[in-house]
């Protein structure tokens, strides 16, 4: 829900990127832009992703210890042959157990001198913070996190064979490169900073210096890289590294085996921390100054994408503190709470809040010595001095109420269609196999609803032996029957509640009745809710056609595509539902969706519910429990048992001369910064933009803390504080070269799906490539007068992926096509679940991951490569795929596994039995006793366990079974031009030509 500040001007207008970006660490020792061969529409080289991600990539963290902060891991690097590493570079083993602990690199403490022409390659000099943090020699070992199994999208080779529906543009470019190749192409890994708002530990780079590239720079026509200023002090603690010139190799030098290099991570900034853990910034530094020559509003603003309760990875938690006797430290003028970047005064008896400045009194119970360095004595006793996220426990001054028990409702749709489907047999299985996993026992209470055309309450009280059901066919004027026993405390009533779940599907076997009177089934439900809150999960498989609420079949004529009244299919058609879940968001009632029609249900509509809620979409479109049945198993047990935060408001507070203008996701906005959020968790993730103020930036460093106010279910009322740090650039390139691609696409897909919702189809995707081609013009009007480009592509090194991304957007389901290409509540279902997605989940939805899989299944067991090495991302373009080989394709929400024509029908056999000769669309894969099932089935179990948001459901595809191949897989390869949209040559060709016209 994208919803903007009343009175604020829209920082997305003019804007290639869309808010304020926070400042960023050291200067770089880039040496200016990258620049490609004439032939601009290949593909930007395939070098490992820079990690400046928006996780705050520039800021420190506070570790746990005397330290105060923790560094970064070393991640895997490429390091193939055209790739050299310097020798202070730190490579990790790449094997090992996964938080296998590593020495960490020692940052250089003295300004390098740079060689001729090149900008100045080491580490800045630092100026501790009133000695918070101890010296470089103080930090700690940290454990390696594994990285995330979604690497960079590969590229192509140096000559790519062009399919049938490219080859035009082959005669139009040259893909070889124009440049000898270099071994210093990619020098050294880029180093990162510490991530300052999760205590835990994320993937780091290598710290290492870069040699000067003079090959590059005398055969690249004259290129000079330019000095940058003179860089700014900034604390080692904080994050100071060297950095190798972001200088791209020509486009193809790189092999393939370099691109799918197992520890390649996706192209989002390097500290997962704030990304997969709490927040990601989408440039890791704001400008300090604007040149007189550029426009203000039309500068790049970072945007920042908040995970507030992502999960900690194996080993690590939160702390929490309870100030019993001090109570909560905060600063008395702008309310910031303590945290790692406040500085003690006057012997420990003040503080200095980092955000607005204010000297604070210490409270007595909570006064320390300082010692010689300015440092507390206690600080290993003070997690919120040493860590970037904590937990503190809320007096009762944080409460409007007592905290209320977790209350889990479900309204079920009992209809024919609903019958026939076996949803709801599944849906009883699951709910009765999850009782002892709800979280908050014994508090928790559960409740239950089913309807049709009228509406059935359910008795559950703790004296009876069975449900007593009560049935209300009034719809016009609902009442609720015997409102204190519908909802029960589940430790009390367990045997009634699994009474009534083994009996629910029996109870509706022979129901024929095919309306649906949702509405007044809400308004009963919201009834019964109120007076807690809690979490609502609707089971719906028809359009509602009953009472308030109903809804008319809509979207199936073709000529409103195209027309200014396109949008209004996106829309809701009636304003009860938006409406509802504004009276639910009031009362603490967050709104979960499953749908599963085969027919139109109008989620454009339905979706409200969640949207405003803070809740979540859940599309099975046409269910049948046999196939689909465990998909929704797995999703319904994870939303049951997942750790809900219950009762929340969130705020994010900033340093001044940024404020945040906007916010995106779903929630409801209270007041201008106050998002309301009656149930979260750790799958939910929620987009900023901030922005400059008029005035310009004078501190070195910029603060962000991130507050998420909740009820925890074991019924204490908590604030979870992620604090970060980022530094100030006085280069708007750098800042450019700070940029992290993966934040940049989160935000930029939802507010393409936004403005999809007030223009057409054809307008938002539009949107997206302006964007682009906004950012990339700006930065090569940065160096146009400086060096002699030509006609050549000029890019900054981090956003080389951006393009593939801006199209995979374009071609994704919530954006693609028209009316024939995606139907109407699968593409509203789409834009529901997107606008939810943390960074990591979105980026592998947009260019999922493309795998062959034959060899490693033929191999016997003891010459087999370990799981990592099979996972050889391949290019999601048709050239990819092999007649005679198996692949799978995994996008997050399900596995696409291809068999080739000319696949082995042995090996057929053995994977799907007697079923090899069946259509396929008529198969199951399932477990068989052949040594390659096994192997096949532990591959995808492993592909699941890495990510257990979504169950990824199998579907099997024979190569030439039309229409099936073309729907599951073909139209999914976003590098090939098919339907009409652009491949990606065609569209690196558009984006360079609209970059050179107003360059």
């Amino acid at each position: 829900m994208g919803t903007e500040n009343p009175g604020r001007p829209n920082p997305l207008i003019g804007s290639p990127f869309a808010a304020a970006p926070p400042p960023t660490a050291t200067p770089f020792s880039a040496s200016g832009p990258v620049v490609g061969s004439e032939a601009s529409g290949s593909r930007p080289p395939a070098q490992p992703p820079q990690n400046t991600m928006l996780s705050m990539s520039s800021r420190s963290v506070a570790g746990t210890q005397a330290s105060g902060f923790r560094p970064n891991n070393p991640q895997t690097r490429f390091n193939g042959p055209s790739v050299t590493s310097s020798s202070t570079a730190y490579v990790p083993p790449t094997s090992g157990p996964p938080f296998q602990r590593y020495p960490t690199p020692q940052f250089p403490s003295v300004h390098q001198a740079p060689p001729a022409q090149a900008p100045p390659i080491g580490q800045p000099p630092f100026q501790p913070p009133a000695g918070q943090l101890p010296p470089p020699a103080s930090f700690h070992l940290q454990p390696q996190v594994p990285v995330a199994p979604m690497g960079s999208p590969p590229s192509r080779l140096n000559s790519p064979q062009l399919s049938s529906d490219s080859s035009s543009f082959a005669s139009r470019m040259n893909f070889q490169p124009s440049f000898p190749h270099m071994d210093s192409s990619y020098s050294a890994a880029r180093a990162t900073l510490q991530p300052s708002l999760p205590g835990y530990v994320k993937q780091a780079n290598a710290i290492s210096q870069a040699s000067p590239l003079t090959p590059f720079q005398a055969q690249q026509g004259g290129y000079a890289a330019p000095t940058p200023p003179p860089p700014p002090s900034f604390l080692p603690q904080q994050g100071g590294f060297a950095q190798p010139p972001p200088v791209g190799t020509p486009f193809g030098l790189h092999s393939r085996d370099q691109i799918q290099h197992p520890g390649s991570a996706p192209p989002i900034g390097g500290i997962q921390g704030l990304a997969e853990d709490f927040s990601s910034l989408s440039l890791g530094s704001v400008p300090g100054s604007i040149d007189s020559g550029l426009d203000p509003k039309a500068l790049p603003r970072p945007l920042d994408v908040v995970c507030p309760l992502a999960e900690a990875p194996d080993g690590e938690e939160v702390p929490v503190i309870n100030f019993v006797s001090t109570g909560i430290i905060r600063c008395r003028r702008c309310r910031t709470y303590v945290n790692p970047y406040v500085t003690f005064t006057d012997s420990g008896r003040k503080w200095c809040c980092n955000i607005c400045a204010l000297l604070n009194d210490v409270p007595g119970d909570y006064f320390a010595q300082l010692d010689a360095t300015g440092r507390r004595i206690d600080l290993d006793q003070r997690p919120e001095l040493t860590r970037g996220s904590v937990e503190f426990v809320a007096p009762t001054e944080y409460m409007v109420r007592p905290p209320m028990p977790p209350l889990y409702f479900f309204l079920i749709d009992v209809s024919v269609s609903a019958v026939r489907s076996g949803m709801i047999e599944v849906v009883a299985q699951t709910i009765k196999s999850c009782l002892d996993e709800l979280p908050g026992y014994p508090r928790t209470q559960v409740g239950f609803i089913t309807f049709d055309s009228t509406i059935h309450f359910y008795n559950m009280k703790s004296s009876l032996t069975q449900p007593q059901m009560m049935v209300v066919s009034d719809l016009d004027d609902i009442f609720v029957p015997l409102p204190d026993d519908l909802r029960v405390n589940l430790s009390e009533s367990r045997s009634v509640v699994e009474a009534f779940l083994d009996s629910l599907p029996s109870m509706f076997q022979e129901n024929v009745n095919v309306e649906s009177a949702l509405g007044p089934a809400v308004k009963a439900t919201f009834m019964i809710m109120s007076q807690l809150g809690g979490k609502l999960m609707i089971f719906q498989n028809t359009l509602p056609s009953l009472g308030v609420g109903r809804l008319k079949l809509r979207g199936d004529d073709p000529r409103v595509y195209g027309t200014d009244k396109e949008h209004a299919l996106r829309i809701p058609e009636d304003l009860f539902y938006k409406n509802m879940a504004a009276e639910c968001t009031k009362y603490q009632i967050g709104v979960n969706v499953y749908t599963f029609s085969d027919k139109y249900t109008d989620i454009a509509s339905l979706g409200a519910l969640a949207k405003y809620s803070g809740g979540q979409i859940y599309h099975y479109p046409s269910f049948q429990s046999a196939t689909h049945g465990e998909k929704l198993r797995h999703e319904l047990a994870r939303d049951l048992t997942r750790e809900t935060a219950w009762e929340a408001v969130m705020r994010i507070r900033c340093g001044k001369g940024v404020r945040f203008t906007s916010y995106h996701g779903n929630f409801m906005l209270r007041s201008t910064d106050l998002l309301a959020l009656p149930a979260v968790d750790c799958d939910k993730a929620y987009g900023a933009q901030l922005s400059l103020e008029e005035t310009l930036l004078t501190s070195k460093t910029v603060y962000f803390q991130v507050v998420l106010l909740y009820t925890a279910s074991c019924g204490e009322r908590r604030i979870r504080i992620h604090t970060a740090a980022v530094p100030v650039a006085a280069d708007l390139g750098e800042m450019y070269r700070h940029a992290d691609t993966g934040a940049i696409v989160s935000l930029f897909a939802r507010l393409a799906i936004e403005k999809s919702l007030s223009y057409k189809l054809e307008d938002a995707r539009s949107s997206v490539q302006l964007r682009i081609v906004k950012a990339l013009r700006e930065y090569r009007n940065l160096y146009a007068m400086q060096h002699r480009l030509g006609g050549r592509m000029i890019y900054p090194e981090p956003l080389k992926f951006l393009p593939l991304y801006g199209l995979a957007l374009c071609k994704s389901a919530a954006l693609r096509g028209g009316y024939a290409d995606v139907q109407l509540d699968d593409r509203c279902a789409a834009g529901f679940t997107m606008m939810a997605l943390p960074v990591k989940k979105m980026l592998k939805l947009l260019y999922p991951s493309l795998v062959r899989v034959d060899e490693y299944l033929l191999k016997p067991s003891a010459q087999a490569n370990g799981f990592e090495n099979i996972m050889k991302r391949l290019p999601l373009t048709i050239e990819s795929l092999d007649s005679r080989g198996l692949y799978v394709y995994d996008d997050g929400f399900r596995f696409v596994v291809w068999f080739g024509r000319m696949f082995s029908p042995d090996a057929a056999l053995n994977l799907l039995g007697q079923d090899a000769a069946v259509e396929f669309s008529k198969v199951a894969l399932g477990k068989h006793e052949s040594e390659m099932s096994r192997k096949l089935m532990g591959l995808l179990k492993k592909l699941r366990d890495s990510d257990p948001s979504y169950y990824q459901l199998c579907n099997l595809v024979r190569q030439g079974e039309q229409p099936r191949e073309g729907y599951l897989l073909l139209t999914n390869l976003v590098e090939d031009q098919i339907g009409g949209a652009s491949g990606y040559s065609d569209w690196m060709v558009q984006i360079h030509r609209q970059v050179q016209q107003s360059a």
